[in-house]
């Protein structure tokens, strides 16, 4: 069981609505520090919803959350978030070297614009992430995957401790969602904690240290090996495991029926 003294997000009694119904319901767990945990759940399970509940993004019906023991606005400037890639309107007139300087905005004085050592932070974080050489890009000459190291170029920029991740690696290929999980693990072998909504369930298992199952209400959350049983994951998909082979498989053997949707 984890101890206080690494807790970084406690999650309490939380439920969250869109026109009235619920779109998260009475979810409660904590969350350790130095750890990369997925969030996953079927369509429609609240994974992103409970994302931008964490960032003060949406309305709560009921509950409360802190992070480091207190409100976001408290500790807004340790917490870096990135939205999914489909949310954002790339034909923005920016360059990619803007878009990375934007993550930096709120820790500037407005009066003074950016620093040297705000132009080094930008400079590091495009060649963390293999864009630097495309620094004066225009966004909406990028591919999907190039789009998406941006973005998290924006966010390492920052040099939070605590980063929030919206489907980083949907619609990219399969070179592109290796560097970034390789990034994700040195980031966290530095410290920082990275929180991930994911959808493959296949691949959670070997992604991340810590998992949050959910689906509207909370199945499971703790490390990996608790969380990822045939029984947790029979309570979050139902008879939608049919369709994953690998699990499926984990059911079969040990003889668990699906149910329908």
């Amino acid at each position: 069981m984890e101890t206080n003294t690494n807790r970084i997000i406690e999650v309490h009694d939380l439920t969250v609505s869109y026109n009235k119904k619920p779109a998260l319901w009475n979810v409660d767990f904590d969350l350790p520090e130095g750890k990369i945990i997925g969030i996953i759940g079927p369509n429609g399970a609240g994974k992103s919803t409970l994302l931008k509940s964490i960032m003060g993004l949406l309305p709560m019906a009921s509950g409360y959350i802190k992070i480091y023991g207190k409100d976001l606005e408290a500790i807004r400037k340790r917490v870096s978030y990135v939205p999914q890639r489909g949310s954002v309107d790339w034909d923005f007139p920016a360059s990619v070297r803007e878009v990375v300087m934007m993550g930096l905005y709120q820790q500037q004085k407005w009066f003074r614009g950016a620093s040297q050592l705000d132009q080094q932070k930008v400079d590091q974080a495009l060649e963390k992430v293999g864009m630097l050489p495309f620094a004066h890009r225009h966004i909406s000459q990028l591919s999907g995957g190039q789009q998406q190291r941006v973005f998290l170029a924006r966010a390492m920029a920052q040099q939070a401790d605590l980063y929030l991740m919206d489907e980083p690696f949907a619609g990219v290929d399969a070179s592109t969602e290796s560097s970034i999980l390789e990034l994700l693990s040195t980031m966290r072998n530095e410290g920082k904690t990275i929180i991930v909504v994911h959808h493959d369930l296949q691949t959670a298992k070997d992604y991340f240290d810590h998992i949050v199952l959910l689906n509207t209400r909370l199945i499971a959350a703790g490390p990996v090996e608790e969380v990822f049983t045939p029984q947790h994951l029979q309570d979050a998909y139902g008879g939608k495991l049919t369709l994953l082979h690998e699990v499926g498989e984990l059911l079969q053997k040990e003889n668990i029926p699906t149910r329908e949707g």
